[in-house]
């Protein structure tokens, strides 16, 4: 661990660093957080797409919200983050590994963006998702079950729903910050996204919670009243979208102008980058799946097949021949 105080000094260490995520502790109140920042990953993911800006935006904060929930796994795994709305952008999915990569798409209602009339310019996340829920699975690979927690999406934003799931699921007071656009450098315009978590994790198991007159749970989340809480909570709300997304500000400096009076101590920072699984092999074995029939109606003109991965938009060409073998 290091000082996020001596990191912001100046220090080789505190060099503004991009797709990073980095865990953090207040001292004095003893609150934990992340902090992620995402530059060139998710703007290679966003720009494979080529999606409309509404629909970018949402996926970016997808991946920056994956990072931060993700990054908190304590064994190998993946999350699996996935939305399911009747929004004009009804599906997101990003999967985040623990090692750090990650990957994403989102399926989309072109014809809807256009009739609103909002293809090209800023959509509230409410009406761009709607209503539906959000999934969030970890994965430990194997013969290990997996986990999924559920949450309703009711026209909010991703944000709102993860807070719901740990305030209504996990009963643990959490502050979510999510902020995406695009910054213009170098005569090209780059995505770029961040996102600051943090949480009050001194609720002990088996603790009861309160319960209302007709014997209901109070919805009152454990923690939430306790004063170190409230001034983190406080803190934290005062972050800007700028700070989150600046090329400039190191996120260890931005952890110290926000927590420098409750004492910051940062992790080591943890690399992200984009990386997929799909290869010319797994997709060749996933085309022998299907029949004759079936096998026509996906062929070019010139009998052969063309497959793009949906993560990562990278074309896979097989002749006529190829899938003759």
């Amino acid at each position: 661990m290091s000082d996020a105080a001596t990191q912001g000094r100046g220090t080789a260490a505190s060099r503004p660093a991009d797709d990073v995520v980095i865990a953090f502790r207040t001292l004095r109140s003893g609150v934990s957080g992340r902090v992620v920042r995402l530059g060139a990953t998710v703007d290679d993911i966003l720009t494979r797409h080529d999606y409309p800006e509404p629909v970018s935006r949402v996926l970016g904060e997808a991946l920056a919200l994956a990072s931060l929930l993700g990054s908190q796994l304590k064994f190998d795994a993946r999350l699996i983050l996935q939305t399911k709305t009747d929004g004009p952008a009804g599906f997101l999915v990003v999967n985040y590994d623990t090692a750090g990569t990650m990957r994403g798409y989102a399926s989309f209602d072109a014809t809807r963006l256009a009739e609103m009339g909002r293809d090209g310019i800023r959509l509230p996340d409410g009406e761009l998702l709607g209503t539906g829920h959000l999934a969030m699975t970890i994965d430990p690979g194997g013969d290990m079950d997996r986990y999924q927690g559920i949450v309703a999406m009711e026209g909010g934003t991703l944000s709102d729903a993860a807070l719901e799931y740990f305030r209504a699921s996990e009963q643990l007071p959490t502050f979510i910050h999510l902020a995406v656009a695009r910054h213009f450098a170098g005569g090209v315009w780059h995505w770029r996204a961040g996102g600051l978590m943090v949480q009050h994790l001194t609720a002990e198991g088996g603790e009861k919670i309160p319960e209302r007159d007709d014997g209901t749970e109070s919805g009152w989340v454990l923690g939430a009243d306790d004063d170190n809480w409230r001034r983190v909570e406080m803190l934290a709300r005062t972050v800007e979208d700028h700070e989150l997304l600046d090329p400039l500000l190191a996120p260890e400096r931005l952890l110290y102008r926000l927590f420098h009076e409750e004492g910051v101590r940062a992790s080591v920072p943890l690399p992200l980058k984009m990386a997929c699984r799909c290869s010319r092999d797994t997709v060749g074995v996933f085309l022998k799946r299907f029949g004759a029939g079936e096998l026509a109606d996906m062929r070019d003109p010139d009998g052969g097949v063309t497959v793009t991965c949906e993560f990562c938009a990278t074309p896979y060409r097989f002749s006529a021949e190829d899938l003759s073998e």
